[in-house]
């Protein structure tokens, strides 16, 4: 059985140059997509890290160092 990427590669040897462009650009949307939620993960991951940090007992610690 072939995979979807078999098949995809198959799809886009058998079409003309033009639509292969309409595939590239939809592939591309799909992995910046892909990028900007690891991305907003990420940022969420720091924020709530940083809310760790924000507390009146470590600023005034720290407002002495």
């Amino acid at each position: 059985m072939n995979t979807a990427k078999e098949r995809l590669l198959k799809i886009i040897d058998e079409i003309p140059e033009q639509e292969v462009d309409k595939i590239l650009d939809f592939a591309e949307y799909l992995k910046a997509k892909k990028e900007k939620s690891l991305s907003v993960d990420l940022t969420k991951a720091s924020e709530s890290s940083i809310d760790f940090w924000d507390n009146d007992i470590d600023d005034e610690v720290w407002n002495d160092a």
